[in-house]
């Protein structure tokens, strides 16, 4: 009886062991095909990536034909995005060589941003302009055109809106903010070092310093002239200067063309059509790619990922 009991035992024992190796070879398998399987889906992915980052389709060209040419400047004007002074440069200077290009487009939908990159696009579109003469350049705005945007715009031959468009805004602003009142309120005390006595220029955690107002006022006052002098520069006899022209204000296109800040109504349709008389339109402009939006993507991933375990040993 007991030699019975003692073999039921063994024979439940290898029953269970043998359920639990097989489960645990169950789940090797499943891991595996897991692995195998992302790993596929991280290929196919790689190169969805490489193909379209390789080719910029745009369709049917009319490169060799007489045609217009565009180039759009959209959102905000910076470094970095579509509205950079490097891709924008690109997009003109591809706009400009190329063959059948009887005239440019600049299709402006921008409320500003950086008067650096704005002064570079600027530059290079008069650049542009003198080294290809026989090619005109108009600008057309249509939802916005304001700050670093008209500070583009000015370099063309002419400017053309739609009536209730939006330009001008022609100034420079620096904004921030003061928490010292609250830091008082909360009783947190800023302890800031510096090795030179400018050091702290405008710190919002620190009392503002009449003598650093002084001197931002003195920065904005300068970048200000240079941006008044473009426009006058730009537009010539063609503008009427009133007393709030050049003050941060701005107007509706129909306006903006009694003021001399623009041309004439007119859309890229039909500034194509009627001024440069080559109705079909090649859009040049270089947009980011797929690849390089992954990228992009993929790097503040990564970025935000590292920050947050450096945080643990104090980098900041």
């Amino acid at each position: 009886m007991a030699e019975a009991e003692s073999s039921d035992a063994h024979w439940e024992r290898d029953v269970l062991r043998k359920l639990a190796l097989e489960t645990l070879a169950e789940q090797k398998r499943r891991r595996r095909w897991g692995i195998f399987f992302k790993l596929l889906g991280f290929a196919y992915l790689s190169f969805l990536i490489i193909v379209f980052g390789e080719f910029d389709w745009k369709g049917e060209t009319f490169e060799g034909h007489k045609h217009s040419a565009l180039v759009d400047v959209s959102g905000v004007i910076g470094a970095s995005g579509e509205a950079s002074a490097e891709r924008l440069m690109a997009s003109l200077q591809s706009a400009f060589e190329a063959k059948g290009t009887a005239g440019v487009i600049l299709r402006i939908n921008s409320p500003g941003g950086s008067p650096v990159q704005s002064g570079i696009i600027n530059d290079e579109v008069r650049r542009l302009r003198k080294k290809y003469p026989a090619i005109p350049l108009y600008a057309v705005v249509e939802d916005i055109c304001a700050s670093g945007g008209y500070y583009v715009a000015v370099a063309a031959d002419k400017i053309f809106v739609d009536k209730a468009s939006i330009v001008g805004s022609i100034g420079v602003l620096m904004d921030g903010f003061g928490f010292t009142g609250a830091m008082d309120k909360l009783g947190v005390e800023r302890r800031l070092l510096t090795a030179g006595e400018n050091k702290g220029f405008l710190d919002p955690f620190s009392p503002q310093q009449e003598r650093h107002r002084q001197h931002a006022q003195i920065l904005l006052d300068d970048v200000h002239r240079q941006f008044v002098d473009v426009v006058r520069a730009g537009r010539g006899r063609r503008l009427k200067e009133t007393p709030d022209m050049f003050s941060g204000l701005m107007w509706t296109g129909a306006r903006s063309i009694e003021l001399g800040l623009t041309d004439g109504l007119g859309s890229v349709e039909s500034v194509a059509r009627d001024v440069i008389k080559a109705e079909d339109i090649l859009d040049y402009t270089q947009r980011q790619n797929l690849a390089e939006r992954f990228a992009k993507r993929l790097g503040a991933g990564v970025a935000e990922e590292l920050a947050s375990r450096l945080s643990g040993f104090g980098w900041r």
